[in-house]
């Protein structure tokens, strides 16, 4: 499978109103742009997700924490997840409105620098 075909993954449980909003804008990306869009985050909390497929990730990685730290500790929170995501090739990117430091934490940590970047 090309790296162009890979879906997208969408953090659904970070953001404000999330997971309303960021499943409302996954629908509208798939019905508007015709993304491929998974939501990544607790299938308890977004139960079907209105048919969009999820990816599970029992933990949060909330605004206030510090973002390394709760990177590391939070294994399954739905940032590390989606970057993991990327780094094994299952998605083609990985977006998040939440914590930007955990965001940043978790692109160096499970998916890496870019050869020759520094």
């Amino acid at each position: 499978m090309s790296e162009s075909s890979l879906p997208v993954a969408l953090d659904a449980m970070g953001g404000d109103n999330a997971p309303a909003d960021t499943i409302a804008g996954a629908h509208l990306a798939i019905s508007e742009y015709g993304c491929d869009v998974v939501l990544v985050g607790d299938k308890n909390v977004l139960g079907s997700a209105d048919g969009i497929e999820v990816v599970h990730a029992s933990e949060v990685i909330e605004m206030s924490d510090e973002p390394a730290g709760a990177v590391r500790s939070k294994k399954d929170s739905s940032i590390v997840v989606g970057a993991k995501a990327v780094a094994d090739g299952e998605v083609s990117s990985f977006v998040s409105a939440g914590n930007t430091g955990a965001m940043m934490a978790a692109s160096l940590l499970k998916i890496g620098r870019i050869r020759g970047v520094s």
